[in-house]
């Protein structure tokens, strides 16, 4: 199956760049123990209310992205450390750095996954969110990048996309009932497993990574 990635210039790059300062701006007034209101994020983001019901339904939806950024800061930090350029390691690190997130606000993931099912399309198709979370994949990838073409390139974000994040992690949990150190064991497992099968042969190291070990078993039920 081909699919083509997502386009990056132009009206859909403009769009993430003005959600991006939405979120930011909702992020700073938060920081700063403000309960921000429209107006107040309309003037920090420097754009108009308009603007921002274009890209956020509810005031409720704007505050929750903005609380789970504020909580990614720290994973933001961990991944600036990181020297490895071996993806599979950069993934290891992102999947341990984003449950040491996730599992203490679980019931605040349950709620953006809620309101993102309930939320509004686009109107112009752009996502609705997880734009940290490509951005997070995409610096993992980033050592790998040219030895993939842009679709299988865009196909492995997608794919990753997929097993990194709250909607995989809180099937583990609620469908697997999954403890969070297996579940955290099993998407780097998934995760590195997608990574080695869309990179070309040659460019795969000697066997001996966490793709190839014995992954134990999980226990779920």
């Amino acid at each position: 199956m081909t699919t083509t990635s997502p386009p990056t210039t132009g009206r859909a790059a403009q769009r993430r760049r003005t959600r991006r300062a939405i979120v930011d701006a909702t992020m700073a007034l938060l920081a700063r123990g403000v309960e921000p209101s429209m107006a107040e994020i309309a003037t920090e983001a420097d754009v108009s209310r308009r603007t921002i019901y274009l890209h956020f339904p509810t005031v409720d939806q704007l505050v929750l992205d903005a609380t789970v950024g504020l909580m990614n800061v720290d994973v933001d930090h961990a991944l600036e450390r990181v020297t490895s350029r071996d993806p599979e390691e950069r993934l290891t690190v992102l999947v341990a750095e984003l449950y040491r997130s996730m599992e203490p606000s679980l019931p605040l993931g349950r709620r953006l996954v809620k309101l993102t099912v309930e939320g509004v399309p686009s109107p112009d198709g752009t996502p609705r969110r997880g734009f940290r979370r490509i951005a997070w994949i995409e610096w993992a990838l980033e050592p790998a990048k040219d030895l993939l073409t842009p679709t299988e390139y865009g196909d492995l974000v997608s794919a990753l996309a997929m097993v990194i994040g709250w909607e995989a992690f809180i099937v583990l949990l609620d469908v697997r009932a999954l403890q969070p150190p297996a579940a955290r064991a099993l998407t780097v497992h998934t995760a590195c497993t997608l990574l080695r099968a869309a990179l070309p042969p040659a460019a795969l190291p000697p066997a001996a990574g966490p793709t190839t070990r014995r992954r134990p078993r999980t226990g779920a039920g």
